[in-house]
């Protein structure tokens, strides 16, 4: 009997380190995952626009926003057509753009349940200092338009269903010349970036439409200079947009909306109104005070 009682003892006891150690094990487990998981900081993903890379504004703001939350923010600086594309496939956990129309569309489809609005600057027609079309001293934009397609003169087109590209296709069409119209030794398409597009016009001496704050930021000019501006329709608001989780449930939400609500605050406004390149101001601030 006694026997069996050391038997019976024996194996509680057994059972009982057995437990011990697995909660042991389960506990360091825990904690490595937890130090793991605070030893690779949270980041997302930001679908945005060459205009804002290549003026050099994420560089100022993005550093500042990552003191404050911790979370990295990962660009890819495409066309705004192409950032919104890559928001609609969830591979952004947000969309920072500047085509309204785009916008508001990408909200009606579901892919958004907010735009929220953040800056804006404007574009400008800029050409070189000759001016065959003569349009230096005019004050609207499709006026000019008509000019440089009148002339044939050089023009070079970003071509990359950028929220620019929208821009420049609604002027031709609100100054009457249909894209079809749009072709010709004249009428040349990159198909690229904002900087890029801007080199081309420098090389060639040809007349572009461009964003003021790629433009202030651009060294390589050539003989460029702006021949127009202050047009109402050169106006380049900049909106932006969390992806909706409902539709891709591996969107970082919360971390998405923290970044939205630090462009949107009086700390983001204030570093976006700092950004300026020779004293100039490139953005302007426009959140809509909550």
């Amino acid at each position: 009997m006694k026997e069996a009682t050391d038997n019976v003892e024996s194996n509680q006891g057994c059972s009982m380190r057995a437990g011990l150690i697995r909660w042991v094990l389960n506990a360091v487990l825990t904690a490595c995952v937890l130090t793991t998981a605070h030893a690779q900081p949270a980041f997302i993903v930001v679908a945005s626009t060459t205009s804002t890379e290549q003026s050099g504004l994420f560089k100022q703001l993005l550093p500042a926003f990552t003191r404050t939350s911790g979370i990295e923010v990962r660009v890819v600086a495409v066309g705004t057509g192409q950032a919104l594309d890559i928001g609609r496939r969830g591979d952004a956990d947000v969309v920072f753009v500047h085509d309204r129309v785009a916008e508001d569309k990408f909200v009606a489809e579901g892919f958004a349940t907010r735009r929220y609005d953040v800056m804006y600057n404007d574009y400008v027609l800029v050409g070189p200092k000759s001016d065959p079309a003569r349009i230096a001293g005019l004050k609207d934009a499709t006026h000019a338009l008509q000019r440089i397609e009148s002339a044939q003169a050089p023009f070079v087109s970003r071509a990359d269903k950028s929220g620019t590209h929208a821009a420049e296709l609604r002027l031709w069409r609100e100054a009457g010349i249909a894209p079809d119209r749009l072709r010709g030794s004249w009428y040349k398409e990159t198909g690229s970036g904002m900087g890029p597009a801007l080199n081309t016009a420098a090389a060639i001496g040809a007349y572009l439409l461009a964003d003021r704050g790629t433009w202030l930021s651009f060294r390589n000019r050539g003989d460029l200079q702006v021949l127009l501006e202050g047009d109402k329709r050169l106006f380049n608001p900049y909106g932006v947009m969390a992806v909706d989780a409902t539709r891709h449930p591996h969107v970082k939400r919360e971390a998405a909306q923290r970044f939205i609500d630090w462009l949107i605050s009086p700390a983001g406004q204030q570093a976006i109104a700092d950004f300026r390149i020779g004293g100039e101001s490139l953005f302007f601030p426009n959140a809509a005070r909550l």
